[in-house]
């Protein structure tokens, strides 16, 4: 059994890291008497698709029932002819379903009656209920696990305590006692505990961390923050109409034509709901942060762009299609610069940031915030790790969505997140998605060890390919903004539009990505949905895979710069498990003098745990070109990245070899092909 460093999660689910980890929450504005007359923002006008069957289709949250009671009634067929094991069972955890009747139906598993985590599935079916697809968080066989613990609980619990108090927690116990578990999101199924503890973190968030403990060895296998940091005159977007509820003398934050949001003043406390805000005369807030209805106002708003973005949009009614709104509590603790989004209350809270002034209510913020939630009821993306860069970036994309969707003079649509709220000081906002290293910390593109990073540095390529994809690479400006956004292959990319960006993430994340799903899978997934939206052969793949190529996952379709020279070797070679190194060679002629100084390396390897494997690019007089190296922590699936190498000082024609050897036992996989492009 490999024994898996922890792979640390960052200390919430925010919109910002280090000095100020900031998560996404909503907004509001004043409100009229009547809620259902919110104009909010009109309704977007997306390009429609070539297959507009393909797009979610708008359910109601009684429909959505209809479609989950019937998905449960059939699991234990379905298992059947997934060829699920006589121990494992399904559990419905959402539905969705495409215009052209197309159901998505995620399950999650259970084995001997234990919850598996990272045993998620999503399974496809037509109208006809044919399956066409079945998407696993683990390829993983479930099967010969051991449900007898040699570990006691109490040993999980210690363990976990000890995690957390290096994230700042002082809990002398656990939030719940550990339960077992089978883990399954590393490869080989383990018996295990999953402990949360409580108690705040470091800069006053509260703390659910995650800790799974191996319930055999009792080593941490893996963990995870739980809390994610992502007439109204408000202080960001000017003066709002809002929806409330009440009459006459006695107005409530409650936005009844919104499943019941409400908006709570939490008055500097750090616990409980707070107190709802009500007041006279239906008119809430200044537009200063000294009147404590102006964040409260902020925060509302926020929360009804960011559910009639989701409803007009992409047909889903509420965080989790269900109808059901979450709720927003501000003034979080004191001079606290933070906000963030917890599962366990369904809610959105707000710090007031330094000196209480300014408070993390932005459009943006909310809708970050926001959509940690729909992604926990969706594709549940683990908040560390790739997966987790992927969850942050997916709050950052919606949120320039709604953004842009709300159509706010006071705060027009743009590629910056949290520029409203001027974290630092020095009016810069906290990241940049057209070029994400603006900020010092994130990163423009996928490297080997990006899953390594903190989630809100990691998550700098998605954002970066989203931004790409809507907009394109290059010096453009829109809303007043200016931008200037590079590839790492130095090739071009021609944008397709915001709204098809959207619905192909959206449609991706609902119905492809699971709890493990990293770069290389996202590529997959993308690619899958904008195929499913617009065609095999359209502009629209193509530029998908472009954006791809452009922050170095996958390679350009056709091999990329139509004036380069391409080699490839396309036949499979098998990779022995834990063993010798193996080749795949490409016998490279016609090019006149020494290789270039940017070679292309598209290399395509699939293999469960990819940490396993050194990847190597040997020159014909056998020097060796180092593209990835060993990582015991990198749990991912597959090498699909296209690398640079600095070949210059070698002669160009001759035998050019991708050499991989598997370093650790227990994983196996294949060459799949790899080539080299000269410009």
């Amino acid at each position: 059994m490999r024994s898996t460093p922890s792979r640390r999660a960052t200390a919430t689910g925010a919109l910002i890291a280090a000095a100020a980890m900031l998560a996404v929450g909503v907004q509001s504005g004043a409100a009229t008497a009547a809620p259902d007359t919110f104009r909010a923002a009109p309704k977007a006008q997306a390009a429609g698709p070539a297959n507009p069957g393909a797009l979610p289709a708008d359910l109601t949250p009684a429909q959505r029932t209809a479609l989950i009671r019937a998905a449960d009634a059939g699991k234990a067929e379905t298992a059947r002819e997934l060829g699920l094991g006589a121990q494992e069972k399904l559990v419905v955890r959402d539905v969705v379903q495409d215009r052209d009747g197309t159901t998505h139906t995620r399950y999650e598993r259970t084995y001997a009656g234990l919850p598996v985590l990272g045993g998620d599935l999503v399974v496809a079916e037509t109208r006809a209920g044919k399956t066409e697809s079945v998407s696993k968080a683990s390829r993983a066989v479930l099967k010969n696990v051991d449900v007898t613990a040699d570990v006691a609980p109490a040993g999980a619990e210690k363990q976990a305590l000890t995690a957390a108090r290096a994230e700042g927690s002082k809990a002398a116990k656990a939030t719940n006692a550990p339960r077992k578990v089978v883990w399954l999101a590393q490869g080989k199924p383990v018996l295990a505990y999953e402990t949360v503890v409580g108690g705040l973190q470091h800069d006053g968030t509260p703390n659910e961390l995650h800790v799974v403990t191996d319930a055999t060895t009792g080593a941490k296998l893996y963990e995870w923050q739980g809390v994610q940091e992502g007439t109204g005159n408000t202080q960001y977007s000017g003066q709002v109409t809002l929806g409330t509820s009440g009459s006459g003398s006695s107005y409530t934050l409650t936005d009844t034509g919104r499943g019941g949001h409400k908006t709570y003043n939490l008055n500097r406390g750090t616990s409980g709901t707070g107190t709802l805000f009500t007041g006279p005369d239906d008119v809430w807030g200044d537009g200063t942060p000294g009147n404590a209805e102006t964040a409260g106002a902020d925060a509302h708003y926020g929360a009804a762009l960011t559910w009639d973005y989701y409803k007009n949009v992409h047909g889903r009614t509420g965080i989790r299609g269900d109808g059901v709104g979450a709720y927003s509590r501000v003034h979080y603790g004191n001079n606290y610069v933070n906000a963030f989004w917890q599962d366990s209350c369904f809610c959105m809270t707000y710090g007031d940031g330094s000196g209480n002034s300014k408070p993390l209510t932005s459009i943006d913020v909310a809708a970050h915030e926001m959509t940690h939630g729909v992604t926990a009821a969706t594709a549940k993306l683990v908040y560390s790790g790739e997966s987790g860069g992927l969850n942050e970036a997916t709050s950052d994309i919606f949120a320039a969505a709604v953004e842009f969707y709300a159509n706010n003079a006071q705060d027009k649509g743009d590629y910056l997140v949290g520029e409203k709220i001027d974290i630092r000081g020095d009016g810069s906002p906290l990241r940049y998605m057209d070029k994400p290293s603006k900020d010092g910390a994130s990163k423009d593109a996928w490297y080997s060890g990006i899953g390594n990073i903190d989630v809100h540095y990691s998550s700098g390529p998605a954002n970066h390919w989203f931004y790409l994809l809507s907009e394109g690479s290059g010096a453009k400006t829109v809303n007043g903004v200016n931008y200037d956004s590079p590839t790492s292959d130095g090739l071009p990319v021609t944008g397709i539009g915001r709204d098809k960006a959207a619905l192909i993430w959206f449609k991706a994340l609902t119905t492809k990505f699971n709890s493990t799903t990293n770069y290389a899978a996202a590529r997959t997934g993308t690619v899958a949905a904008a195929t499913e939206l617009y065609g095999a052969n359209s502009a629209e793949v193509k530029a998908v895979e472009n954006a791809w190529a452009g922050i170095n996952v996958g390679a350009r379709p056709g091999g990329g710069d139509p004036g380069g020279k391409v080699f490839e070797n396309t036949a499979r070679v098998n990779i022995p498990d834990n063993g010798a190194a193996v080749t795949s060679a490409v016998n490279v002629t016609g090019i006149t003098g020494n290789a270039p100084s940017a070679l292309k390396v598209d290399v395509d390897i699939v293999h469960t745990y990819r940490g396993d494997l050194v990847v190597d690019l040997v020159a014909p007089d056998g020097s060796v070109y180092n593209l990835k190296p060993y990582s015991s922590s990198d749990s991912a699936d597959n090498v699909k990245a296209t690398y640079t190498v600095n070949a210059s000082s070698e002669v160009a024609n001759g035998s050019w070899k991708l050499r991989v050897q598997d370093k650790a036992a227990q994983d196996t996989g294949y060459i799949n092909g790899f080539k080299l492009t000269f410009p």
